[in-house]
Parts: C-alpha cells; structure tokens; sequence
C-alpha cells in the first residue's frame, strides 16, 4: 500500500484512515495517540486519548483530570491493535514520557517521531532507532549551524558565572515540562548541592518528576515576601520563560538573566531576549542527530515537519533518499 494511505496530513493533524486516530491533532478529534505532553502536541478535548501513562498523568497535571473522554495508557514496547493497525509507542527522549509512535499496516511501517533527543538525559527514557519504511522527522533544529554543546559544560558556564558573582542572582529561562528539570538534574550532576529556587509554574510537574524516581535535589520556591533580596544572593533560580516579562525575575539582587535553549546559538537571539548568559540547552536533536537517526532507521522515505524542513529535505535527496516535507501548522517550540 502507499504510505498517503496509512498516514496523511489533515488539517487536525497526521489522520490514519484505516485506524480512524491522529497522531497529536490540533484540533478535538474523536480518538487521539499524544506523543508527549507539550501542549503544541497534547490539546484537551478530545473524545479518546491514547498515549504514556507519564503523558497522560502530565496532561492532567496541565489541563486538569478531565481533559479527554476517555484515556488509555500504553507501556512502551506493547503492541496496540486499532481496526487492524498496529501502533507500538517506543522512547523519544524528549522528555519523561514521550514517545515515538510507530504504524503498521499490510506489511508498511511508518514510525512518527513526534520530538526528539539523542543527547543523554538522565529525566526521561533514552531514545529507541526503530527500523521503518517511513520516518516522519521533526526539524526544528534542522540546519548545519545547529549542533548542540554538552549539556554538563553548558551548566559549567553557569556554576563558573555563580562562583564569580557571588553576591548576584542567576535566574535561568527554562520551560516548564522537561527543560527545567533536565536543568535542575543537570546541575546536581555538576555537583550543585544547594538549594535551587523554583517559579510556582514550575512546582507541579518537577513534584511529579521526583514521584517518578528523578532526584532533582531539594526545591525551593523562588518567594521573597518572607523575606528579603539578600537572601537570594548566590542563588539560582529556574522559572518559565514567560516570567521574565514580568516582575518575576526583578524581585532578585542584581540578578543575570540566563536562558536554557538550543535557540541561544544564535547570538542575535539572545541579545533580543536580553539574555546575559545563554545556555545552549536543547531537548531537541541537533543537524548531526538528525542526519545519523535518519540513517539508523533505515527508511526509504523521509516527511519532514515542524522546524526547518527545506534543509533536511535537500540533505535527503543528495543522499538519494526520497523527502518530502509536511508543512502541518500548529507545532511550535514549547520544548526547544
């Protein structure tokens, strides 16, 4: 059968006729297959959601117990059968929980990657290569100027910016779901034993990290009501981006503005975010994990979707793999 067959891109989002699901819609559908929970790929409402018990627990802890109809959870590796399809949910390294979703129908595999990592991540389940016929890619970072540091040095720069100012804060930009809490893990694997100070935003989710068994070390809320400016002094402090629009991040001594993302190699970025100091973080694959998983699953043909796909559709053809990108809307960077 032709893969358009299996799986096409609708404007709800990549639909399975046979199957009758989508994979991440954007739009309420009857029955949804989630592969993480950022909310440009978990929505609320939909009639039935398929997905990680880790997704689906952080989908409640986002949009609330009721977000879907009905839910199901699905372990990885286990074999799902929906009107004759076959649909097995392997490791996307993303973040804790996320999946890639491989279909399989009259002897066809596609496997959708939803996002994904290859750098070691010590809060989520290392990403799986699955063998398939199609590989539907992300592409976010998806250009040779992207290739992303170690994670441990990146969080070295910090720690060596803590040392040397002492008398200052360092309040880092990191999303709420993954990012901040590799952040926070990161840190403790450098040896930081203090406390770090957290964003209310960020309190539930890094709750259910630790319920998950991730040490992320001992949480602070990042208040001063009680108390004073000083007391800050040294500290590090972790809250969503979005905090730093606000009052939020001002309330700390002097404090430097740093910010965890694999967008933060591009210098221009950063000075427009006014970011002191950027940490190239990224939960994302950079040009040379893409190419190298692109040649691990083995896969015939290529869809590239959500990030720079041109690029990677070019790199494909030169190396005589047939390409072709999605062009789906509504996917963003919540997790970059």
């Amino acid at each position: 059968m032709r893969a358009r067959d299996l799986l096409k891109p609708r404007p709800e989002g990549l639909y399975c006729p046979p199957g009758d699901f989508y994979i991440d819609p954007v739009r309420q559908v009857g029955r949804a297959l989630i592969t993480h929970g950022h909310s440009d790929h978990a929505r609320p409402g939909h009639r039935a959601v398929l997905a990680t018990r880790q997704t689906l627990d952080i989908m409640a802890l986002r949009y609330g117990e009721e977000f879907a109809g009905t839910t199901q959870a699905v372990a990885y590796g286990e074999p799902i059968e929906m009107n004759g399809v076959r649909v097995v949910f392997h490791p996307a390294g993303h973040v804790l929980g996320s999946a890639q979703i491989a279909v399989e129908f009259n002897g066809l595999r596609i496997v959708a990657s939803g996002d994904y990592k290859r750098a070691p991540d010590p809060t989520c389940v290392a990403f799986e290569p699955v063998k398939c016929d199609v590989f539907i890619t992300e592409a976010t970072f998806g250009l040779p100027v992207f290739r992303h540091p170690n994670g441990l040095d990146e969080i070295g720069r910090l720690l060596r910016s803590v040392a040397q100012f002492p008398e200052r804060s360092h309040v880092v930009g990191a999303y709420a779901l993954g990012k901040a809490q590799r952040v926070m893990r990161l840190l403790r694997d450098a040896g930081y034993e203090q406390p770090i100070y957290i964003h209310g935003a960020l309190a539930d989710i890094s709750e259910y990290y630790q319920s998950q068994g991730i040490d992320l070390g001992r949480l602070e809320p990042a208040t001063v009501e009680k108390g004073s400016k000083r007391d800050f002094a040294g500290a590090v402090i972790v809250g969503p981006p979005t905090a730093f629009a606000d009052r939020w991040a001002r309330r700390f001594p002097d404090p430097i503005s740093c910010f965890a993302s694999g967008w933060m190699r591009i210098r221009q970025r950063a000075r427009q975010g006014g970011v002191e100091l950027p940490l190239i973080i990224s939960d994302h694959s950079d040009w040379d994990e893409l190419i190298d998983t692109i040649k691990e699953t083995g896969a015939s043909e290529i869809w590239v979707t959500h990030g720079r796909e041109e690029a990677l559709v070019r790199w494909c053809e030169l190396e005589g793999i047939a390409a072709q990108p999605l062009h789906l809307v509504g996917y963003e960077d919540e997790g970059d």
